[in-house]
């Protein structure tokens, strides 16, 4: 398994053992059984992007902070060159998740690239939660069709869409070509708006 799912691996029971939680509490939590959950604390599975989503809100964390080392003892740096950043692929999509932001940084948001290979979906199940992500998803090359709740979106190259993830969202890819977006996403959570009557 490569560096950046043992990283991945070690975050979540960092994450899992920080706020308490056995193993079958954030089964519970996040609806992934407590077995593939062992299996990917202990780095003998590369969990998909819909099971990193659904640890994260089991977690109370953004998807962003699964993939920060904090226990890296390096120092911050403000700069990261593109050979240095990190990139996961998903196994069942095989879309590509590159973190642009420099590591060990105490940002409010974080900057991520994603590659979505053609004829690709990712579907997830975002649960209602008092606490929300916020994100902006800027097209760079292709198109991108989003679902976010009952809202659907076409966007193309240059199109930004600003989003609170606060109930599921689909990602497609119909075209023929990848597509390549920037997500700038917030890396703390922010209160639900209440729902006016």
């Amino acid at each position: 398994m490569d560096d950046i799912n043992i990283r991945i691996a070690h975050r979540i029971r960092e994450l899992r053992l920080a706020r308490g939680y056995t193993l079958e509490m954030l089964a519970t939590r996040c609806q992934v059984s407590r077995s593939a959950i062992s299996l990917i604390e202990r780095g003998e599975t590369s969990p998909t992007a819909v099971v990193l989503e659904k640890l994260a809100n089991g977690l109370e964390v953004p998807l962003t902070q699964i993939f920060i080392n904090e226990t890296s003892s390096s120092s911050p740096q403000p700069l990261i060159h593109r050979n240095e950043q990190a990139e996961w692929r998903d196994p069942e999509t095989g879309y590509i998740r590159r973190t642009v932001s420099p590591p060990n940084l105490r940002l409010p948001f974080q900057i991520v690239e994603i590659e979505f290979p053609p004829h690709s979906r990712v579907t997830y199940e975002i649960s209602e939660s008092s606490k929300v992500v916020q994100q902006q998803l800027w097209v760079v090359e292709g198109q991108i069709d989003i679902q976010l709740g009952k809202n659907s979106y076409a966007l193309g190259q240059g199109d930004c869409l600003a989003m609170q993830l606060d109930q599921p969202v689909i990602y497609s890819n119909n075209s023929s070509q990848v597509a390549r977006y920037i997500l700038v996403v917030s890396n703390q959570l922010v209160s639900a708006p209440k729902e006016s009557l």
